[in-house]
Formats: structure tokens, sequence, C-alpha cells
């Protein structure tokens, strides 16, 4: 049963290790390598084991070339992740030729080392590795190896040069009022995005690989001084126990690391948008992210979080405050309002008034199937076509829900197959789930629809109630990284709650989430309170200035408003 609670259990044999630094090299468990295989001294050896591991693709490069016209040595890459441009111009060029200022002087291959990276090389960001396993690790990842012979390392330098996509209005978050940027597949443009928005040296960032073969990079975002250090260790930790071939999306890790695996809910937020992840963080939550994904996973997450959205705070309060309570309506229509309709229907018409018994009666008369089999009929085929919608491409999908709606939907209702108040229902129910801003949530409701239907159809009113008081005490049981689900609401913070349903003025909230236990709760300054409290100064107040008519005064205040009330120089 999908209401069962699953904890989170630690894998056996698996030593959890610190976080590793920013491009530490780890395993999939977690676990720091050790080196296997030096570099080989001989140039042609080197070179050898490197090909062989590579297969001889036809896109791996090797150039061979004297540094100086003296040292055989020999360029590594792959043609289609690295920067072309940047090899020739920026390594190859610049080896060639001895620097001026050592020409004429004997140079011994101990020194080689130090002039290649002190002297010669035109490029920022390049170092030594002995091992042959790191080199091979960093071809793959589109950079450049430079083996010299006799010299028993290598030289890997980062010329990445994969074509990626440019920074775009999130598709899944839109907003009227807000920024108009959203992560992209490339993790390095996410991070910098995360920078942008955060230059502050309390902003840290862990990235470990998960996936014995795609060896993902997964980076882990936290301010240090308002996380809190066991949520950061416990996300270490449920990341270094995933052992599996690959990590393609942060929906993967989100399965692994979630407390129960078998709830409709989800535990963890996903979002897109640069600017989220960031007011996220600032309250003391951690951010997952992963190379080739463009959403990023916050944790921990609690229920009120899934139909807030960034404009909730960009505007003022008391707007705001009445657009969340209308999407919060639109949440509970969207999940009981089939249920109340099969269950009044069948059992309770007489809650209903008379006239619109009749008006129900009159629609329903010819109908072949009950209530309840109508109204599952009419939801599967909304389902149907709510995923035909999203598959098909953008030109056709926008008019094949146009014609379902409109064409599928009088049809049904001509040939009596459904009643017109069902097609109502049901279409007040599909438009109040598009209401909920997050996908994931708005799937779960779906989802739990049609136990609702079943236990209205079989039970009435009392079925829909049993239903609704499964799923309170299921989502009461759920945490998320032990956080409950339900809080601030459920153990109770009145802090918290005036973030829930409505929101408070944004200087009334000057402590942030008590839930997450974060070692700085205090977010607005004791001068914003102060300021508040003053009486408000009526700078351009038109009764100060008056009015100059005819060269005379007209209107202008007397000496008790602060001055004597000619305010003209002389």
């Amino acid at each position: 049963m999908f209401w069962s609670r699953r904890k989170y259990r630690k894998p056996q044999n698996r030593q959890p290790e610190s976080p590793a630094p920013m491009g530490a090299d780890r395993s999939s468990t977690g676990e720091r390598r050790k080196p296997v295989t030096p570099v080989p001294d001989r140039l042609e050896e080197a070179v050898e084991k490197i090909k062989l591991p590579l297969g001889g693709s036809e896109d791996l490069i090797i150039r061979r070339f004297h540094i100086f016209g003296t040292f055989p040595a020999a360029v590594i890459y792959f043609s289609n992740m690295a920067n072309q441009a940047a090899v020739n111009g920026e390594i190859m060029k610049s080896l060639m030729y001895l620097p001026a200022h050592l020409n004429g002087r004997e140079l011994p291959l101990q020194r080689l080392k130090e002039v290649i990276l002190h002297d010669a090389l035109y490029h920022s960001n390049g170092k030594l590795e002995e091992e042959l396993e790191t080199l091979l690790d960093g071809i793959l990842r589109g950079q450049t190896v430079i083996v010299v012979d006799g010299l028993g390392e290598g030289l890997l330098l980062d010329t990445a040069g994969v074509t990626k996509r440019s920074i775009s209005q999130p598709q899944t978050e839109q907003v009227i009022r807000g920024a108009r940027e959203g992560f992209i597949e490339q993790l390095d443009t996410n991070v910098a995005l995360l920078r942008y928005r955060l230059p502050t040296t309390d902003f840290r960032i862990t990235v470990t690989k998960i996936g014995r073969v795609t060896q993902s990079r997964v980076a882990v975002c936290y301010l240090e001084g308002i996380a809190n250090e066991a949520l950061v260790e416990e996300v270490q930790r449920r990341l270094s126990a995933i052992d599996t071939d690959g990590i393609l999306d942060v929906g993967y890790l989100e399965q692994y690391i979630e407390d129960n695996h078998y709830s409709p809910f989800p535990q963890l937020q996903n979002t897109e948008r640069p600017d989220k992840a960031v007011a996220n963080l600032l309250e003391g939550r951690v951010i997952i992210m992963v190379d080739g994904s463009p959403f990023a996973l916050i944790a921990p997450t609690v229920f009120s979080q899934f139909y807030q959205t960034t404009e909730d705070y960009s505007e003022r309060f008391v707007m705001v405050s009445f657009i969340r309570l209308a999407r919060l309506l639109a949440l509970a229509f969207s999940l009981i309002t089939p249920s109340l309709y099969v269950a009044i229907i069948s059992y309770n018409p007489e809650l209903i008034p008379t006239e619109f018994a009749v008006a129900v009666s009159g629609g329903r008369a010819g109908v072949p199937f009950p209530s309840v089999v109508e109204v599952l009929i009419m939801e599967a085929s909304m389902e149907v076509l709510r995923e035909a919608t999203l598959r098909l491409p953008q030109q056709i999908g926008g008019a094949l829900s146009i014609v379902g709606v409109l064409v599928i939907g009088q049809a049904a209702v001509a040939a009596g197959f459904v009643s017109p108040i069902t097609v109502v229902v049901i279409a007040l129910t599909t438009i109040g789930s598009f209401a909920t801003p997050a996908y994931n949530a708005a799937l779960a409701l779906r989802l739990l629809r049609f136990p609702l239907v079943f236990l209205a159809g079989m039970f009435g009113l009392y079925g829909v109630m049993i239903g609704l008081i499964l799923i309170a005490n299921h989502m009461l049981s759920l945490r998320s990284f032990g956080v409950p689900y339900l809080s601030p609401v459920v153990p109770g913070n009145f802090e918290g709650m005036k973030d829930t349903v409505m929101r408070a003025p944004l200087w009334s909230m000057w402590r942030r989430p008590a839930q997450l236990h974060t070692p700085n709760q205090v977010r607005v300054g004791e001068k914003v309170q102060e300021q508040l409290n003053q009486p408000i100064h009526n700078t351009l107040d038109p009764i100060k200035t008056g009015n100059e008519k005819w060269g005379g005064d007209d209107g202008i205040s007397e000496a008790d408003h602060g001055h004597s009330g000619d305010l003209r120089s002389d």
C-alpha cells in the first residue's frame, strides 16, 4: 500500500565520507579513488595506454609534435568535445616556439614542466597529473591531454567546448513579474547563475560523481552559517549511498534519496528557476543539481511550497494572499469535486436544490451508465487527452486540445453517452488542476481522484470522508529529511504560518522557517522594524508648498507646519 511509510536505511558495508570540495574526484560511491596506473615515461607507451581504452574512435585526435622544436610530445583530445580553436591557438602554437627570453639558453628536461606552465602556455586552467585514469577521464569530458617523452606526467588542459543551449525563459514556471532566466543542461552555467545572485563568501558547492558508467557530476549547494550542518551531511550521506550505472536527471536522484518511496506526494521540489533556488538557499535549504539536467532539487520540502510561486513575493501581499487562497481552493476543488458529484447524485440527491435536481435528472435521462462509471470514463478520457496534448508536436497539440474538449465532449453528450453536468464537472476539475504550479504535486492529486471516486461510488459521502481522512493521515506521516510534510501548520508555528495560505508582508517575516533549524534565524534587520515604527514623513505634501498666483501667495501653510510659509528665495 502506498500509505505505508518506508524509512531511509543506510546501505550495509558503506562508510560515508565528508563532502568533497568543488571539482574533487570521487567515485560513484563517494569514496576517493586511489592512484592505479602511473603515466609511462616513454611517449609511445603512454599514447598506446591512452588510446587502447578509448577504442580508437574516429573523433579521437592524436597529434604528435615537438615542444620548442626539441622534446617529442603528443596532444590527445576528442574533436567533437574540445574547442579546437583553443587547442590550436592557445596550446599548440604556444608550445612549438621557445619563449623569447629563453632563446639561446639550454633547456634541460627537468625544467620543462616549469617552463611550460609558467612561461610558454597561453592557458589559465592547466595542471600536471600522474594518474593515467585521471587523464582518460579528462579526455572523456572534453579536456586536452599532452604527454611528453621522458616526463612521466601528463598535462591536462580544460578545453571543453560542447555546444550548449542558451539561457532562456523557464518553460514550466512562467511568471508575469520576475526573472526570465532558467537553468540549462550544463552544470557550470547553472552554478554561475547561482553565484551571480549570491556574491557572498558563504556560498558553498560540493561536487561528487555518481554513476559507474555516466560518472555524472552532482553539485550540492548551500549557504554556510544559514543551512543546518546536519542537513548538509544527511544529503551528502544519501547521495554517497547511490550506486547505479547512471544518473541522467535530478529525477533519478529524487527517487533514491526521498524518505517515503511509495507515497504519491513528492517530498522534494524541483525548479528550473535560479531565483527560486536562491530564495530557498536564503531560507536554509539545500539545492541539488546534476550535470545534464535543467532542473534543481530543493531539500527539504513541505506541502505548502507546491502551491507557491516566485511571483508571490514580487507583488504586494494583499493581492498575493487573495491569489494564493484562490489557488489553494482550486487545488481542493480539483481533488474532491468528482467524488462529491458521484456521492450526491448516487446517494444524497436531497442535498441539492430541487430545481437543480430536476435539471440534473433531465440531463441524465437516457444515459446508460451509473454516475460513478460515467465519471471514471470521462476522467480517463481527459487524462488520455492531456497526455496526447503534451506528447504531440506543439503545432498539433494546441489544435488537438481544442478539438478534444469541444467536439468530442459535445458529441458524447449528443450521443447520450454522458450527461452535460458530468462534462461540466470534469471540465471544472481539470481547470482546477492546472492552477497548481507544481506539476508533480498536481499529478499526485490527479491520481488520488480515482480512489476517491471509487469510495464515493461504494459508500457515498462516508466514502469521500474516509478517503480524505486517509489522505490527511498519510500526509501527516510524511517527512522530508526529517521535516514534517504539513509544517508549519502541523506542528503549528505562528511565524511559519505567515507564509502558508496567506502571505504576510515581507518585513513582518523576519525569521527564517523554524522547521529548518538554521543557525541564523534572523533575516530582516532591526533597522527595518525601527523605520516602520516611525511616523510617515510627507516630504512632498502640497500643503507645504502652496500656490503662487498673479505674483501673490495663495494657500501657503503657516509656520506650525515647520516653516514660515514663504518658500520663495530672495
